[in-house]
């Protein structure tokens, strides 16, 4: 099986960029074609045989990812999966490339591996990094509904099959929209606790756009792939969650802006699961409407 991986940068961690790098070259196995996209920025320097492409504007995470992709040819056809992996993550085992190989060669409906990330330092999962709603152990693997957008691996023919990420979702739900479009299509995806991506501990808030986005793509994710029923119900649990979370006046503020914002704005085409991908996500432990 044979491995590529696709990294976005904004060309300002160029020692971590080059560490992440390094532990990529350093897998066991076939060696892993690289993509390095510099997301509106320069790329830093590079191994040699690292291939780099240069966008003139920031896309966004998926935009970004997208881009890489397709550099793989038209859906990522010239490897089996990818690898994605933020730029200041690090593999800290060379097994991890080796694993996912044997994974996927074992499981042909295995279409989505989602990777354990953990602090470099104190070697903790932060719980919003076990992508279940009983994520007490992370060191339990297990088969998920969702996956860690920086941390992962996807066969290319998911890709072929259901579509890239969302672009126009910039940041935040898009790995979720992926993921049910993957189910909804037959594909499986686990959580393996033994593929490790050392990242440093990190609130998602720290991005300016954190709460706008979230509620948006939140409403966009729901229009686009929810039965109808499904939608105001989904929405409620998590306007209600937010509300209980006591985010501060600000934050609240730009939830409901961004809430808003997914209503009256488009959110691409609606392809609403079947119904047997509800009961399907029910039984997986995670209803669509948590």
């Amino acid at each position: 099986m044979k491995l590529g991986a696709v990294i976005i940068t904004m060309g300002n961690r160029p020692a971590e960029l080059r560490a992440l790098l390094d532990s990529v070259a350093k897998q066991d196995g076939d060696r892993i074609e690289v993509v390095v996209v510099g997301n509106g920025s320069p790329v830093p320097d590079v191994p040699a045989g690292v291939r780099t492409v240069e966008l003139p504007e920031n896309l966004g995470i998926p935009g970004g990812r997208n881009v890489g992709i397709e550099a793989f040819g038209p859906s990522g056809a010239d490897v089996d999966a990818l690898l994605f992996l933020d730029d200041d993550g690090l593999l800290p085992l060379t097994d991890t490339a080796e694993l996912c190989r044997q994974a996927f060669g074992a499981d042909p409906k295995l279409g989505i591996i989602s990777f354990r990330i953990a602090d470099p330092d104190t070697g903790v999962t932060q719980r919003r990094h076990v992508p279940r709603l009983r994520a007490a152990d992370p060191l339990r693997s297990s088969r998920v509904t969702t996956f860690l957008g920086g941390a992962n691996a996807v066969r290319t023919r998911v890709i072929a099959e259901v579509g890239p990420l969302p672009g126009d979702f910039f940041y935040a739900h898009e790995e979720t929209d992926l993921a049910w479009r993957a189910l909804d299509a037959g594909w499986l995806i686990d959580y393996r606790a033994d593929m490790v991506l050392n990242h440093p501990t990190t609130a998602p808030s720290r991005h300016a756009v954190y709460h706008r986005m979230v509620a948006r793509n939140r409403v966009w994710l729901a229009r686009r792939n929810l039965p109808a029923p499904l939608v105001p119900v989904y929405l409620g649990v998590w306007l209600l969650l937010t509300l209980l979370r006591k985010p501060s006046g600000p934050a609240l503020k730009a939830w409901f802006a961004g809430f808003r914002e997914g209503w009256s704005t488009p959110c691409g085409p609606r392809r609403p699961m079947k119904w047997r991908t509800v009961w399907r996500l029910t039984r997986l432990g995670r209803p669509p409407i948590i």
